[in-house]
């Protein structure tokens, strides 16, 4: 047994960047050109390959669903074996003629036998290994599979290990902002929490806890805008981070709300924390700072502006001539305000203006 690839393997649980060469060693044994990690939770699904065609060609696939989703996946994953298997045991030759796995993507490539295993992973991710093999080479012999065997128990560690370490990661950052006085959780690019410290808990007029470790907002507005803002935060070119309003249940306090996404990265696939959801307090009755105005709702300088020139009891007219900007654009800056405070009239944004204050984060006493 190679026991320097045992230790690269090992050492992708702390640097999930030096998978796609351990993938080159081990699609190596089976004598495959490429070897492929696959995983898809929900409606989110990611890869690496060993090779930059492997990128190429399969990340739209990938990012898309249809790998997921495909016969071949389904097969995979439905296997109970801790250990290697080759496609053979799992297809006849018709049937991966007829598939579009092997019709379309494999076959034209040259490719067409392959072994693989799978993992579970605490996280429910679906995980597999595939190492992907040229037709005309034949089925992947027992003599290869027999030595990766001998390594897949590693490999199920080292996975296993690395998403428990990013559950850690997604936990510490949820205690941290609770440390700071803020509460907060962690989520996946499909909603579902991670980690989320007391305070939130403990926010029960605003947050309703569900199944499967998931949650809404109980100001229906405000959910609107938290589904909005999940399904934004893997799409190229939306906004990044999204400050609403979250009114209580009771109708009392107000708290904003400000979804924060966590920049993805290779180290991020075993488990996708994809954002944080911070709630901060509405206190004091004045017209708060530009800064904070700004920086509280994502607007834009001139729609902070107008917001607390809103807040401090100036009409349109007055804006527009303290400015030297017409009416019209003034208007224009107000929907802006409205549309990204999730507030449907000048007056909600007066009033949720006028309680905002900054947030204390430390405590000095």
């Amino acid at each position: 047994m190679d026991a320097q690839l045992i230790d690269r393997i090992y050492e992708c649980s702390f640097v999930p960047e030096l998978w796609p060469s351990v993938l080159g060693e081990l699609a190596k044994i089976a004598t495959a050109r490429v070897g492929f990690l696959f995983l898809s939770n929900g409606d989110i699904h990611d890869f690496m390959s060993s090779t930059e065609i492997g990128k190429e060609v399969l990340k739209p696939l990938v990012v898309s669903g249809w790998v997921a989703h495909s016969e071949r996946f389904a097969r995979l994953m439905a296997v109970r074996h801790s250990g290697f298997f080759p496609d053979s045991d799992i297809y006849t030759d018709k049937e991966k003629n007829a598939d579009p796995f092997y019709r379309n993507l494999l076959y034209p490539r040259g490719l067409g036998w392959a072994v693989a295993t799978t993992v579970p992973l605490p996280t429910g991710d679906r995980f597999s290994l595939n190492l992907e093999r040229e037709h005309v080479r034949g089925p992947v012999e027992r003599s290869a599979i027999q030595q990766l065997d001998e390594l897949r128990p590693h490999i199920a560690r080292s996975a296993l290990m690395t998403a428990r370490l990013q559950l850690e990661r997604a936990q510490a950052t949820s205690e941290a902002l609770g440390r700071l006085g803020l509460p907060a959780l962690v989520f996946d690019g499909a909603g579902k929490v991670l980690a989320a410290n007391s305070l939130i808990e403990a926010k029960a007029a605003y947050v309703h806890w569900r199944a499967q470790d998931r949650l809404s907002l109980k100001d229906k507005a405000a959910d609107q805008l938290w589904r909005d803002a999940i399904a934004a935060i893997y799409v190229s070119g939306r906004a990044g981070v999204r400050s609403f309003p979250v009114r209580s249940s009771d109708a009392g306090e107000t708290m904003v709300a400000h979804v924060i996404p966590i920049r993805l990265s290779v180290r991020d696939i075993f488990i996708r924390c994809a954002g944080v959801l911070v709630l901060t307090p509405v206190a004091l009755p004045e017209a708060p700072p530009v800064e904070l105005v700004q920086s509280l709702f994502d607007l834009t300088p001139a729609e902070a502006r107008v917001a607390r020139n809103l807040a401090s009891g100036k009409t349109v007219d007055d804006i527009a001539s303290e400015s030297s900007i017409s009416p019209n654009t003034i208007r224009t800056q107000i929907r802006g305000v409205l549309e990204k405070t999730g507030c449907s009239r000048q007056t909600d944004v007066i009033a949720l203006l006028h309680g905002i204050s900054s947030v204390q984060l430390f405590d000095r006493s």
